[in-house]
């Protein structure tokens, strides 16, 4: 029988620290988060005010409130190697939940060799945190905190204190002591992910963004789940540039066998409506964890993608009938897809066309996808070239990806060519192409054709990506156009308003705009 001393409950209590999250926001930001600024840069790269959107490429958190993780599927290592993702379940007739693969807090000490249930720390007695002996046990970790000999060490003990300070109802105290730590100059990657997790629960996403940004800094970019964790934050806020980039850092750091992140970058194409290449990630998903539900709810609910024609069919139109789809039902005078369960009015015409593509076609296809994130863009540019050859000079997904790899490339003009062969032709399903567009012109100086191309994307998506609503009013403050400027930016708080996410900088972006459509000065 193993005796437990009296040395190892002290050092368990100390050491006791919770978390566990599913979302965040921005870059490297010290301060408020604000509205998005231009960039000159050739690689379409375009700042926001106070975030950095990154043009190479193409949630909401999940907390767990425990000191001590209950169950979970993994236990977090000291590398992601062998990180098997919590999944969230998703209700059948809604959007798959935001997760990130984390319920429980990371713990220092965690080794890749453990398995789950392997760690069984002893039971910390919950603080008194409402009732009268509440103020006495702030203050005893307060002192604790003082006393601790060490950064890593404070950090767990302010991490608990936030912890139990929201318990208490006290969330603008649990966020400033959540602010202490993100300033602190400390190397604790563990501490930093855990404040991330704490502040994304609260809704603060700029900083939990910083805290993300710090803990992977500190791992010097080798921390999947904290990739993962600011992918979905940015997903969140629609800041879909950066989310794509942490999402397939996460998924290249661990040979895209992580599950947690393929349903999250997955999410991501179908929300810019990049529908085959979700599918494609929700299938990388269950092949890594079969059980996952939110990626097997996500196929099951969605439109189908690309057909592989036989050789009998290969003379067929690139446009088909969803010869996939399972088979419709009437209810009422309404017919309903069996499979997506919704109505052909509910549904874009685009989406109820399904892409052909020919079985070698798809090979090339395949393969430069595989060859671009594995960083050989040269020669996924020579794939799609391929496919598009092979399909008379247009495949909407291929001239899309491709203009992605040639924006990475710092070929802006080949891919404003092949943006505008899909915003021309097959726009309404891929509104995509219209913010890409805007993007390059803006690079480019055409401002008004920047302008018209945002406007596009942002009645295109609505409620799906509010933030393009920024990009659409820092062009028309660029232009001059303040009354227009003043008009989407303020669509865009509303939008954010209604949701419980309204930026802290809103109002003072509002208050300049305003100042300037009256002709006030600053």
């Amino acid at each position: 029988m193993k005796i437990i001393t009296t040395t190892q409950v002290l050092l368990s209590l100390a050491l006791a620290v919770t978390l566990g999250v599913a979302g965040a926001s921005g870059q490297n930001n010290s301060g408020k988060n604000k509205p998005r600024q231009a960039s000159s840069s050739s690689s379409a790269a375009s700042k926001s005010r106070g975030r950095r959107v990154v043009a190479n490429s193409s949630g909401e958190p999940a907390p767990s409130t425990t000191d001590q993780p209950t169950a979970p599927k993994a236990v977090e290592p000291s590398n992601e190697s062998s990180v098997k993702p919590t999944v969230a379940a998703a209700k059948a007739d809604e959007e798959p939940a935001e997760t990130t693969g984390t319920k429980a807090t990371e713990k220092p000490g965690d080794k890749s060799s453990e398995k789950p249930g392997d760690a069984k720390p002893l039971p910390v007695p919950a603080a008194d945190t409402k009732g009268t002996n509440a103020p006495n046990a702030f203050i005893s970790l307060r002192d604790q905190i003082d006393a601790a000999p060490s950064g890593p060490e404070r950090i767990r003990l302010q991490l608990k204190l936030a912890e139990q300070l929201v318990a208490a109802d006290k969330k603008t105290e649990a966020t400033t002591e959540l602010h202490a730590i993100i300033n602190t100059d400390v190397f604790d990657p563990q501490g930093f992910y855990n404040a991330g997790n704490a502040l994304a629960r609260l809704g603060d996403f700029d900083e939990a963004i910083n805290a993300y940004r710090k803990a992977i800094g500190q791992r010097k970019g080798k921390y999947s789940r904290a990739l993962n964790n600011l992918g979905v934050v940015l997903l969140r806020e629609g800041r879909w540039d950066e989310a794509h980039d942490a999402l397939l850092s996460a998924l290249q750091l661990e040979s895209f066998h992580y599950a947690e992140a393929s349903y999250n970058l997955g999410r991501l194409y179908s929300a810019r409506g990049e529908r085959d290449l979700a599918i494609r990630e929700w299938r990388r998903a269950l092949t890594v964890d079969p059980e996952h539900s939110g990626a097997a709810h996500a196929l099951a609910s969605g439109e189908a993608g690309i057909v592989v024609r036989t050789e009998a069919s290969a003379k067929a139109p690139r446009f088909t009938k969803n010869i996939n789809r399972v088979p419709e039902h009437r209810a009422g005078n309404t017919v309903v897809s069996g499979r997506s369960g919704t109505s052909p009015a509910a549904r874009s015409p685009a989406a109820t066309k399904v892409l052909a593509l020919d079985a070698v076609s798809y090979d090339f296809l395949q393969r430069a996808r595989s060859l671009g994130e594995h960083g050989k863009l040269q020669e996924a540019v020579e794939n799609y070239q391929r496919v598009i050859a092979r399909s008379g000079g247009y495949f909407p997904p291929a001239n899309l990806e491709l203009s992605y790899v040639l924006i990475n490339l710092k070929r802006n003009d080949e891919a404003l060519a092949n943006l505008l062969q899909v915003a021309n032709r097959d726009g309404a399903r891929y509104p995509v192409s219209y913010y890409y567009l805007a993007r390059l012109y803006e690079v480019k100086g055409d401002l008004i054709l920047a302008e018209e191309s945002f406007a596009r994307a942002a009645m295109a998506y609505k409620t799906k990506n509010n933030s393009v609503l920024l990009d659409l009013s820092r062009v028309r403050e660029r232009r001059g156009d303040f009354k227009g400027a003043l008009a989407a930016m303020e669509e865009y708080v509303a939008a954010m308003e209604q949701q419980g996410l309204k930026p802290s900088w809103a109002d003072e972006s509002l208050s300049v705009l305003r100042k300037k459509a009256s002709g006030e000065p600053k």
